[in-house]
């Protein structure tokens, strides 16, 4: 059930993005409002508040402002991100070159000039996993894209460098909550759990796999929301929540009612490649900005495709996580949105309002 490129939205140590030259590799704290490189010598924040960024820019953009212990604005702080980012890199084109298992971690060790237990140790304290760990969660979301891509499951396995079509159900099942050939079918046979919080909006209503929220719907009775998420998700098994979602409904009426950061929740959502460019265009503008839909279809290269980039932000289905509200038409006005315009104001007028507080000198 979950969506396209890019990064995978699995959680912090499973959503690791292609880290290139300008990869800050940065963690921001939500209590804080602060961002830093890992391995800040700050106090560890705990776990359910740290939110996870390519880098300084994208967390400026969503408030959160620079640590001035470790700096994490100056890219030559610490020599050892360059090592990191070549490595990888490299375990990047391994799997891109269909190999089957983790690169040899000896191998990766000559190609930075170190000792392998020296790259274990730096490369598992400063990115959060280790050099296997990474390569595979790097391989699993290439399966994923091949898969959503419409490729067969042994294609996409092969692909991904599965030698088989049974290592990728012995190997990759677990981490998708579903077979392979059931997430290729869209879900058919996943479990979604669902739960309702009020909000300053009305109705917040989540559901979720075991791998990450798959709808987040806006309205006024849960019974009519229940609707929509058993007519959007017919072939999915549907079932009330036993209390896991509750922390995440908290998160995200923090954001609605009292102007905290939108929380960094783990996603698993189906899209096509271009609906996911365009979540992700969307998830790019800062909180308090709105873009049109022919600036954000110029700005996944495709200029002329701005009624597509409307259709995409209108099959959303995880409102406020990505935030399709930020979209508005070329003259000024609203356009649409499934939750009703007048939700959509508030939502806009809320993050303006916040943003113009944080600027204000004090």
């Amino acid at each position: 059930m979950e969506r396209g490129g890019g990064a995978a939205y699995h959680g912090p140590m499973n959503s690791i993005a292609p880290i290139d030259a300008a990869s800050g590799l940065i963690f921001a704290v939500a209590t804080t409002g602060i961002y830093c490189r890992p391995g800040c010598p700050s106090r560890k924040p705990r776990p359910e508040n740290i939110r996870f960024f390519d880098s300084p820019a994208e967390a400026r953009q969503a408030g959160f402002r620079a640590c001035k212990r470790c700096h994490p604005d100056d890219a030559a702080a610490d020599p050892r991100y360059a090592v990191l980012r070549r490595v990888c890199d490299l375990i990047d084109r391994h799997i891109a070159d269909g190999a089957e298992g983790p690169p040899v971690l000896a191998d990766l060790a000559r190609a930075t000039g170190l000792s392998r237990h020296h790259l274990q140790r730096t490369f598992t304290a400063l990115i959060g996993v280790s050099p296997r760990a990474f390569a595979d969660a790097r391989r699993l979301q290439r399966l994923k894209q091949g898969l959503r891509d419409g490729h067969g499951v042994a294609d996409a396995g092969y692909a991904a460098g599965f030698g088989s079509s049974s290592r990728v159900y012995e190997r990759a099942a677990g981490q998708l909550g579903m077979t392979p050939a059931s997430y290729a079918r869209g879900g058919q046979g996943a479990t979604l759990r669902y739960a309702s919080a009020p909000c300053s909006l009305g109705l917040l209503f989540v559901a979720a796999t075991d791998r990450g929220i798959a709808a987040l719907y806006l309205g006024d009775r849960e019974k009519t929301l229940l609707g929509d998420l058993q007519k959007e998700f017919p072939a999915a098994i549907i079932q009330a929540d036993n209390g896991r979602l509750q922390s995440w409904l908290a998160a995200i009426v923090d954001h609605l009612d009292r102007a905290a950061p939108v929380p960094d929740l783990p996603l698993d959502v189906r899209a096509t490649a271009f609906q996911w460019r365009v979540w992700q265009a969307l998830r790019a503008i800062p909180a308090g900005e709105t873009r049109t839909y022919g600036a954000l279809a110029t700005s996944i290269g495709a200029p002329n495709a701005h009624r597509a980039v409307g259709h995409a932000c209108a099959t959303n289905p995880v409102s406020l996580l990505v935030p399709c509200h930020r979209a508005v038409r070329a003259d000024g006005g609203l356009g649409g949105y499934r939750w009703g315009l007048t939700r959509k104001q508030r939502l806009l007028d809320a993050e303006a309002a916040s943003r113009l507080s944080r600027t204000k000198p004090t």
